[in-house]
């Protein structure tokens, strides 16, 4: 996820629009006089590294054609504390409609790509790397994935469509092939799907050694010790990529990625990651 197109944008700041305007935004309607102009700036509480401006700034130009809007820094560029992030200009109206909707989207991104920073510099210096899941917002994946990778973490799998991974519960329908399950299921997978890489779950240093055999090129170590990390690291040595995965946070993330494991995967970073502290100002 480098970017995020111009369609999936729009389609989901009109979805967005629709659910919080819907016929019309009655107080500002009521209020607000058509011909009334409007100067306003969006600006960050707090430090924090954002992501998802451009799709604040698609949400005001929805709602009106003519507002001017100047994003002042990039996405995955941190900020500190009351530095300005977008400035805003035109109907009065427009603006305070779109208000909300445009917060919610760079609140929630940023808030993703803050918190990814903070594990890819808790890290820093080892050769692991953070990712992602697919524990994400229903119809925002792309986004918040994007997001992710502008706080310095990388994708893991988009969907159930580009790569092959295998975890506990397809392992468990399959317990009675053999010689065992993880072999029986690569096997299929290579057969089924030749050109996509296949990652086994592992709970076990047993199950490691049955996925090495295998050929998996990825091993997923699952609510591992740090013993049995560096056990699986030694095991997979040149055989395959580990990533460890399961409980992880700021407090333990370091010693995880100490073990010599390649990749780090943390659900929390999209599933619960904190809104951080945007806000749009109207200046006089």
């Amino acid at each position: 996820m480098s970017s995020l197109t111009k369609a999936e944008i729009q389609r989901a700041v009109r979805l967005a629009l629709a659910e919080d305007v819907g016929e019309g935004d009655v107080t500002t309607l009521a209020t607000v006089p058509e011909a009334a102009t409007a100067r306003a700036v969006m600006k960050a509480r707090e430090p924090l590294v954002p992501a998802g401006l451009g799709v604040a700034e698609a949400v005001f130009r929805e709602i009106s054609a003519v507002v001017q809007v100047t994003q002042l820094v990039e996405d995955g560029q941190p900020v500190k504390a009351g530095q300005d992030l977008l400035r805003v200009e035109g109907p009065a109206r427009a603006i305070l409609s779109a208000e909300r909707v445009a917060l919610n989207f760079a609140q929630r991104l940023s808030g993703i790509a803050t918190l990814t920073a903070q594990f890819v510099d808790a890290i820093k210096g080892t050769s692991a790397r953070i990712l992602d899941t697919r524990k994400t917002t229903p119809g925002l994946r792309h986004f918040e994935k994007y997001a992710v990778a502008c706080g310095g973490g990388q994708n893991h799998r988009i969907g159930l469509y580009d790569m092959v991974l295998l975890k506990d519960n397809h392992l468990a329908a399959l317990r009675n092939e053999l010689p065992n399950a993880i072999t029986a299921a690569v096997q299929r997978a290579r057969a089924r799907y030749p050109k996509l890489k296949v990652e086994v779950e592992a709970d076990t240093l047993e199950q490691v050694e049955q996925a090495l055999a295998a050929g998996a090129d990825i091993i997923l170590l699952d609510n591992m010790t740090l013993i049995q990390l560096r056990v699986a690291v030694q095991q997979t040595k040149g055989r395959a990529q580990t990533e460890a995965s399961g409980g992880v946070n700021l407090a333990t993330v370091r010693a995880i990625a100490e073990t010599g494991v390649d990749f780090v995967s943390i659900g929390a970073l999209t599933h619960s990651a904190r809104a951080v502290d945007i806000a749009l100002d109207f200046e006089e």
